[in-house]
Parts: structure tokens; C-alpha cells; sequence
């Protein structure tokens, strides 16, 4: 079967959090509604309305969602960076004959615009999933490891049974993550080109 690698998106292909913490900063300043911007980037990972619902009512969540995701690509873009080792990695998975699958909680339409900013080449873009939902579709699209920052994508790969692949470059640590059942902690994507070369 064909070699296919799933990563996540936010702090671990991109440092997102400049650019969320300025969407954030200009939501609430167009909606009154006092937002802590720092706090909101250092816990990525879950869906949007999981943290909107921290700062707004139920009732609107679903129009400051939407909001956030039409303001985001003003904000956001910009401030993204490309994360160490990232280029290298997804050379390294087409190096091997492998296919590249990029399965994030992020808005896809958006997660969409950040690759094409950056040039990220990607077989496969699955938005709007979360923990052992992005497990369905790993198994869908053949995906045998799965690398990520966040306890939740450990959890996506062991749902998919893929080898889960964490990169301490998001809100958790090495430690945190090896207990959480991680098969492979690396520090970033710096090492991932020989880990994977020695996996394979």
C-alpha cells in the first residue's frame, strides 16, 4: 500500500498563533466583547466555537464563527509563519513515494488559503475535524502515520490506528505527550525527515 503521512496544521506544519491572536484582537474590537487573545493561541487545537463559546453566548456563536473565518483571512495570513522542518518534511514523505494528507480542526476554506500562501503542496486537505474525528479520515485516505502537536491528534491517529507522530512545538511537552500515548515525540519537523527514513 502506498506510503501516505497525515499532518496536522496549526503549530505543527505553521506557527498560526501571531495571526490568531490579531483575528482575535480585531474581533473584539468590532464586537465590544473583551477577548484574551494570549490565552485563546495557547490552547490550539479544538474547534473554533470551543473557544468563541469562552467569550460569547450560545445564540451567536454561529455568526461570530463566522465572522471570525471572514476576518481571519485579513489578520491571519500575514502573521502566519512556516514552521522549522516543515518544507523538509513533506519533501521527505514525496522523497519516499508517499502521498501528503493535511487533516486540521481548522476551517478548511482557510486551512486552504495558508497552503497556497505558503506553497505547501498537499494530496489531501481535510478540514473542520477534531481528535478521533480526524481519525475517520486518516482511514479514509490511507493515512499510516499521522503527526501532530496537540494530545487531541495523538488521539486522532490512534482512532485511525496510524502511527501517532507528536512534535512538541504546540501547548503540550514531550513528556505530556509520550504519556498520552504518542509512538514518536521529536522536539519539531527538523527531525522528522530521519525518523521517518529510519521507520520506513
Amino acid at each position: 500500500m502506498a506510503l501516505t503521512v497525515g499532518f496536522d496544521l496549526d503549530m505543527t506544519l505553521l506557527d498560526t498563533r501571531p495571526g490568531i491572536r490579531a483575528t482575535y484582537d480585531a474581533l473584539a474590537a468590532e464586537t465590544g466583547t473583551w477577548i484574551d487573545s494570549e490565552l485563546a493561541v495557547s490552547r490550539l487545537g479544538p474547534p473554533l466555537v470551543h473557544e468563541l463559546a469562552n467569550w460569547f453566548p450560545a445564540e451567536r456563536l454561529d455568526e461570530i464563527a463566522d465572522r471570525y473565518r471572514e476576518m481571519y483571512r485579513e489578520y491571519a495570513l500575514p502573521a502566519t509563519r512556516v514552521l522549522p522542518g516543515a518544507l523538509e518534511s513533506i519533501a521527505a514523505v514525496r522523497a519516499h513515494g508517499g502521498r501528503v494528507a493535511v487533516i486540521t480542526g481548522k476551517y478548511e476554506r482557510n486551512a486552504r488559503l495558508h497552503l497556497e500562501h505558503f506553497g505547501l503542496e498537499v494530496d489531501v486537505l481535510v478540514g473542520d475535524l477534531w481528535a478521533e474525528t480526524k481519525g475517520d479520515a486518516l482511514r479514509e485516505h490511507g493515512a499510516g502515520i499521522y503527526v501532530g502537536d496537540h494530545l487531541g491528534d495523538v488521539r486522532g491517529a490512534r482512532a485511525a490506528g496510524a502511527v501517532a507522530v507528536a512534535v512538541a512545538t504546540g501547548p503540550y511537552t514531550a513528556e505530556e505527550l509520550r504519556a498520552a500515548g504518542a509512538d514518536a515525540v521529536l522536539d519539531d519537523l527538523t527531525a522528522f525527515p530521519d525518523w521517518l527514513a529510519d521507520a520506513l
